[in-house]
């Protein structure tokens, strides 16, 4: 299976004390020909200052759904620990349904302590979070499976993560899209791991497809000939620059033709 090369933006919903900012990055983001618009699942800013200005995930891509037509929506990702996944399981089917089949649902274990802490929720260790993160999943497969009316289509799932044991796995046996951190040397092992998972689980591994942080022009190709086919540039408030998006953009374009 070939997947086509895709840009996407992270517009982090950090630093921007007016939601219009946020909206009007959307906007811009469309109009350059971005084909998926990301956002993140934080409480609170993750870089600058500390309690700064933050918006929640899940209401914005719900306005994001409306908002847009053509790209594709989703959290990079969302967090394993914060939600009941029966009900994440359904508002993804909500969102799916709002933007007319839009949706990609992104989910990860969970790192940051202190949105753990702030919020209530029980941060504990990787080990369990990991271990929440495989019941989760397992139960928004079943929930998407019984909601009426059902999803527009198949969900992807987006996994984050790199853990060659546990989040591997679950990337093996859940993901449609695997998002690696790995520079290009440890992505290539970890691409293996995840194709011997696969075969383990009785998946073909092109299936997946591997997402990346956008690494520059002079070494995308590099990593589309390790297999990455889905770049993402983040961008943060209250600006939203967009100049790296628009030059991971015309690689893009250039690259296709």
């Amino acid at each position: 299976m070939s997947h086509p090369v895709r840009i996407g933006v992270q517009l982090q919903p950090q630093h921007a004390p007016d939601y219009h900012l946020i909206r009007d990055a959307v906007l811009r983001s469309e109009d350059a020909g971005v084909d998926i618009v990301f956002n993140w699942d934080h409480f609170y800013p993750l870089y600058g200052e500390p309690d700064g200005p933050h918006f929640e995930c899940w209401t914005m891509l719900g306005a994001l759904a409306e908002q847009t037509e053509n790209v594709e929506i989703g959290a990079l990702v969302s967090g394993g620990g914060y939600r009941n996944p029966d009900l994440l399981a359904d508002m993804a089917r909500t969102v799916d349904h709002i933007s007319g089949g839009r949706l990609i649902l992104g989910i990860g274990a969970g790192w940051f302590e202190k949105d753990y802490d702030q919020y209530g929720y029980q941060f504990g260790t990787a080990g369990g979070r990991l271990a929440l993160l495989k019941e989760n999943l397992d139960r928004i497969a079943a929930r998407l499976k019984v909601l009426n009316p059902a999803p527009t289509r198949e969900i992807p799932i987006l996994i984050g993560g790199g853990g060659e044991r546990k989040t591997l796995r679950l990337v093996a046996e859940h993901g449609s899209i695997w998002h690696s951190f790995a520079k290009l040397d440890e992505y290539n092992h970890k691409s293996q791991v995840l194709a011997d998972h696969c075969s383990d689980v009785g998946r073909d591994p092109a299936q997946i497809q591997h997402s990346s942080s956008w690494p520059g022009a002079e070494q995308a190709q590099s990593y589309v000939d390790a297999g990455v086919s889905l770049f993402t540039v983040g961008t943060g408030g209250p600006d939203f620059d967009l100049t790296t998006v628009v030059e991971a953009i015309q690689w893009r374009d250039k690259a296709a033709s």
